[in-house]
């Protein structure tokens, strides 16, 4: 349904003003892209029809919710394990994001965690699957870039 929907420049203006703040009015896109209001509104409207837009979220701080890391956790799934583990990660509340990847590793999840020990229990729930790297997440160089049409 998003091929057949042709981006202009407003579109693109308005994608990115929403990208940065989600909770923007639709007034003040208004005011930025010079159209109308009812105008921003229905053409909102049609980027969530055509799932340009796929939703809207709230960006929470892991620390401020108790967890003192991220990490990134990738998974080579051993012979016959990957469907179980695709199963299994939906249960995980540790997983933020999770992605199943080309190349040598099948799964690519970022998770946030406690502490080390917090780290090394859910790493054991893990290993029945496949061999598991773990990379810490020091801090964030891009994050939420916003995505325009080039």
């Amino acid at each position: 349904m998003t091929l057949n929907m042709k981006l202009d420049i407003i579109h693109s203006q308005i994608l990115e003003l929403l990208q940065k703040n989600a909770r923007i009015s639709n007034t003040a896109i208004a005011k930025q892209v010079g159209i109308s209001s009812p105008s921003v509104a229905e053409r909102i409207s049609r980027l969530e029809d055509s799932e340009i837009i796929e939703g809207y979220y709230t960006k929470v701080s892991h620390i401020g919710m108790g967890y003192d890391f991220r990490a990134l956790i990738t998974v080579h799934a051993f012979m016959g394990r990957l469907q179980p583990f695709l199963h299994k990660v939906k249960m995980f509340d540790e997983v933020i994001n999770c992605y199943r990847v080309t190349g040598n590793e099948n799964i690519v999840m970022e998770v946030v965690l406690n502490n080390k020990l917090h780290l090394e229990i859910f790493i054991d729930k893990l290993i029945t699957y496949g061999e598991i790297k773990t990379q810490i997440i020091l801090s964030y160089v891009v994050s939420n870039n916003p995505i325009s049409k080039k």
